[in-house]
């Protein structure tokens, strides 16, 4: 099986050998045993499951949370000739259900899967049907409640382990040990102990730095002037991506920006035009680089404090994934500490403001006391917002809060692509007359590009239809609106749409119960978390590697010798050095005699500090250099 492993990697990847922990990960889960991986960003995660699928009967189940990380993964094995696939959210039933048949039948090695299509009915019967060589869980600290991004949707994993007896590979490249072992008891079939392959975390050719800033705009323009490369700014709002890259490209940068609110189609092409290096700079929301396959990223800047040194550590790790120096620079100035701590109280609210959302919740979709089970609504949160007077941060957390109480289903901004279906019939449609021409465009566009459009609604891609039609988007929207009113066809717009579902009877909300694991545990973690960030960037006098390791359980750590405290004591030393060797050679000189420049030597053995020293006590005019003689001034 070994040789087998090596021949799968070199004919799919061209490989000659696994680097790392790989080969024991791989070992061990082709062996049958529950494995847990700890590896960094860029330590190569993704082979560890993929070598083992292909040398395994039955397809793998990779359960990962990001789309966009799904289908960057399952075009490149599509490019290898890997039979990949996946499952989310947009695509319609029909495509779901084929690509879940082909897995049933044999078609598909490699199934991406959202861990929230994971409760599904379809998917669970299909599940039944299928032969499973393992479940794959990245990003595994999603299910620890410990995690700094915890997901309740991955704790539907245990439930799918009753339904397919099949060992899980669980990857993770941020876990303290806390998170280890909680990852361990969430994800264990029968209290069988992983396999902990752990890899360091160290990353030496990535210096770390935080630099005090009040002017953290021009720091980051500075930086990006002296570093050439790739770089991506990460900032923590969509809307300041937008003016920081604006600002950049003003400042005569090549910048553009990423969020998760972007078309994805737009999202495509910066990234693709970002990786092919069209773009120098990605300014972003940490909705980008999960997954990204660029290793010659030169630098990342956090011009906003993460919220914690888990999250910071993963976006940093973006840099320098070919081994080349890279750096990551995190700008800090005094109002981030009052924005970290002010981040605890928007998302940890009091409770009574958690019970008086509730009860506006149930006010707007007119609930009574005792009725709503199951009933689900979409949610509005800014006209929410405004009715109610709430700040949108607040009222977020609040429902997430609520949905890890149990009382209700908080989905945030599912994207639903636009749908179409003809109302008349393809014979009709032929005989029409009087059409526009853009109206012409898009029903041919349509009908070359879509099939079943007249038995069923079809999800269509507006930005697909845009670029066969050579018509903006927005033109292609409202030429399908004017299809719709002249009852040519249904049109259904693309939209993003939150919905909340009642998972219980409605509660007077001073009998709702909020236990400890949903609010006073994870309040407390998320404090210790902010605590800890704040520590890393205001501590100056201990490694910044070292310090990132020690938060990660590793304790055999040493000093980088390139983050900004390593080059601070550093130059500290040079100076302390410099300033003895000056006050020997002064003290040498006291006597007032004429002394050879060829003594020096037999002062000390750091000759190089003693000819620093007369350097600058020459600049200086403290000493002179009268022929082969020096003279104290």
């Amino acid at each position: 099986m070994k040789n087998n492993y090596e021949s799968i990697l070199k004919k799919y990847w061209g490989f000659d050998g696994f680097r790392g922990i790989q080969r024991e990960i791989i070992e061990s889960i082709g062996a049958g045993h529950d494995t847990l991986g700890l590896m960094p960003t860029g330590g190569g995660k993704s082979i560890t499951f993929q070598v083992p699928a292909l040398a395994t009967d039955g397809v793998c189940i990779v359960v990962t949370p990001l789309i966009a990380l799904m289908k960057d993964q399952v075009q490149n094995l599509r490019r290898r000739n890997i039979r990949a696939a996946a499952i989310y959210s947009g695509m319609s039933h029909s495509d779901i259900l084929v690509t879940l048949e082909n897995a049933v039948f044999g078609g598909v090695k490699i199934l991406y899967v959202s861990p929230e299509r994971l409760s599904s009915e379809l998917f669970q019967t299909k599940l039944q049907h299928m032969t499973v060589s393992f479940i794959c869980v990245d990003e595994a600290h999603c299910i620890s409640q410990w995690g700094y991004d915890f997901r309740p949707s991955y704790l539907a994993i245990a439930d799918i382990r009753k339904i397919v007896h099949v060992p899980v590979l669980a990857l993770t490249a941020t876990a303290t040990p806390t998170v280890v072992k909680d990852i361990q008891e969430k994800l264990t079939a029968d209290g069988t102990p992983f396999n902990v392959f752990r890899m360091s975390f160290e990353r030496k050719n990535l210096a770390y730095i935080v630099r005090t800033a009040e002017d953290k705009q021009e720091e980051m323009l500075h930086i990006l002037k002296n570093v050439p490369g790739s770089a991506i700014v990460y900032t923590r709002s969509r809307q300041r991506t937008k003016e920081t890259s604006e600002w950049l490209c003003q400042m005569g940068q090549d910048a553009t920006y990423f969020h998760a609110g972007l078309d994805h189609i737009e999202k495509d092409r910066r990234q693709k035009d970002w990786q092919a290096g069209k773009t120098r700079i990605m300014v972003a929301t940490n909705a980008f680089g999960m997954g990204i396959d660029k290793p010659d990223v030169r630098i990342v800047i956090h011009i906003d404090c993460p919220s914690s040194i888990e999250a910071y550590f993963q976006e940093a790790g973006r840099a320098g994934r070919d081994g080349a120096q890279a750096y990551a620079v995190l700008l800090y100035n005094n109002s981030d500490r009052q924005k970290l701590e002010k981040r605890v109280k928007d998302t940890f609210p009091e409770k009574d403001y958690i019970r008086q959302v509730y009860d506006d919740l149930a006010y707007t979709y007119q609930i009574a006391i005792g009725s709503g089970y199951n009933s689900v609504h979409e949610f509005n949160r800014d006209k929410f917002c405004h009715i109610f007077k709430h700040f949108p941060i607040q009222v977020e957390s609040a429902l997430h809060i609520l949905t890890r109480a149990g009382y209700i289903d908080y989905t945030e901004e599912q994207e639903y692509q636009a749908r179409v279906m003809f109302t008349l019939g393809r014979d009709e449609l032929y005989r029409l007359e009087n059409n526009s021409g853009n109206e012409e465009k898009v029903i041919v566009a349509l009908l070359r590009n879509y099939s079943g459009l007249f038995s069923e609604y079809q999800y269509i891609d507006e930005a697909w239809l845009a670029m066969e039609t050579s018509l903006e988007k927005p033109i292609v929207y409202e030429t399908l609106m004017q299809l719709a009113r002249k009852h040519i066809l249904q049109f259904i717009p693309q939209k993003r749409t939150p919905y909340i579902k009642y998972t219980q009877r409605r509660e007077e909300s001073k009998n709702l119960y909020f236990p400890p694991e949903s609010y006073e545990l994870l309040k407390q973690r998320y404090t210790e978390r902010i605590h800890a960030m704040l520590s890393y960037v205001t501590t100056d006098n201990q490694c910044r590697s070292r310090q990132l390791l020690r938060y990660f359980g590793e304790t055999k750590s040493h000093d980088c010798g390139t983050c900004d405290v390593c080059r601070q004591e550093q130059k500290d030393k040079r100076r302390k050095e410099a300033q003895s060797a000056e006050e020997l050679l002064l003290q040498w000189l006291s006597d007032g005699k004429r002394h050879l420049i060829t003594e020096l030597h037999q002062m000390s053995s750091d000759y190089e500090a003693i000819e620093a020293a007369l350097r600058h006590l020459t600049e200086e005019e403290r000493v002179y250099v009268d022929g082969p003689y020096l003279i104290k001034n």
